[in-house]
């Protein structure tokens, strides 16, 4: 069932409307929804990163494929920045407001804020909730899950069984009480943030591993009946255990590696060349052994440009 979560009356004599897709079982009472289980897949807060459409179709997919397996609720809330999906704008079109930074919200304030406020009041109380994201255009990241110190305890059960490749553990200081996770996690919502695959992109296998690691929680929750596929077990890193590879200088980054490879200390990850002289203007190595998890994807780069990521145990962080 499709429901509108939160409405506003643009000037140009039509509604600004964010919506969700309700999926409950058959047969089942209002009152006895109230005491389900329930799930909230969420993306497109951040109107650039794509990857979450697939997700959130594939999951109402299988879904409506086999209803008799559902004995909980999912809601599906696919563009929680409509406009910006619309606009393929990271932020909010013609108010330059970017949606994750003002959460919890506030009914009384501005239209935005107050669209944020409608929203946390929708998901809160949900069993587990998953906020999707890509990287930029700039990056391509392997599916992984970030979470915050002071909500690890409560996460790091969820996250190890969503099927990401690994669950970055960063400190309190990269904590932003703005964005839509902060504020869920503070109520007491669980919600893991999902980073995958680049901007403006669909990466379909990122889709499935995701839509089957949602199914794997759906089932521990209560909210599936059905058979789920295996999922892989992921690598767990803080902070200090990546690895990080910047440009020093402009030109064109040529890679000489391939995303989610294993690489070595001081291997050759690529080269930043000069298109008019023929020049290779500086080469980039890996600072560890381990695994090359973010990688750039647009060439054209400057100073301090990100190259690439690596979760390594022997790490220099920033390298030449």
């Amino acid at each position: 069932m499709i429901q509108t979560v939160s409405s506003y009356q643009m000037a140009v004599d039509e509604d600004l409307e964010v919506v969700k897709n309700r999926l409950t079982p058959a047969g089942v009472t209002h009152e006895d929804l109230e005491a389900l289980p329930r799930i909230a897949v969420v993306s497109g807060i951040h109107g650039d990163e794509l990857e979450g459409q697939f997700t959130c179709y594939e999951v109402a997919r299988r879904v409506n494929e086999h209803p008799e397996f559902l004995t909980g609720i999912v809601d599906i809330y696919p563009a929680l920045n409509p406009l910006g999906v619309g606009a393929l704008s990271r932020g909010i079109p013609q108010f330059d407001l970017d949606m994750n930074r003002v959460f919890p919200g506030n009914n009384s304030a501005s239209p935005f804020e107050s669209m944020a406020a409608d929203i946390v009041a929708d998901i809160a109380g949900a069993t587990i909730s998953l906020d999707i994201h890509a990287s930029n255009v700039y990056l391509r990241e392997l599916p992984q899950i970030r979470i915050n110190e002071i909500s690890e305890e409560a996460l790091m059960p969820w996250a190890l069984e969503s099927n990401v490749d690994f669950v970055w553990v960063h400190g309190n200081a990269t904590v932003l009480k703005g964005t839509l996770a902060y504020s869920l996690n503070d109520l007491g919502t669980p919600c893991l943030v999902v980073e995958m695959g680049v901007g403006m992109r669909l990466t379909r296998e990122y889709g499935e591993q995701l839509a089957d690691g949602i199914f794997n929680l759906m089932r521990r929750a209560g909210i599936w009946s059905g058979p789920v596929r295996e999922v892989r077990r992921p690598i767990v890193s803080s902070d200090g255990e990546v690895g990080f590879v910047n440009a020093d200088v402009a030109g064109v980054f040529m890679p000489a590696v391939q995303h989610n490879w294993d690489v070595r200390k001081d291997q050759v990850i690529g080269h930043i060349w000069d298109a008019l002289t023929g020049e290779v203007l500086q080469e980039l190595k890996s600072p560890a052994d381990g695994l090359l998890f973010t990688l750039r994807e647009y060439p054209i780069v400057y100073p301090g440009s990100l190259i690439a990521r690596v979760l390594g145990t022997e790490t220099d962080g920033e390298v030449d």
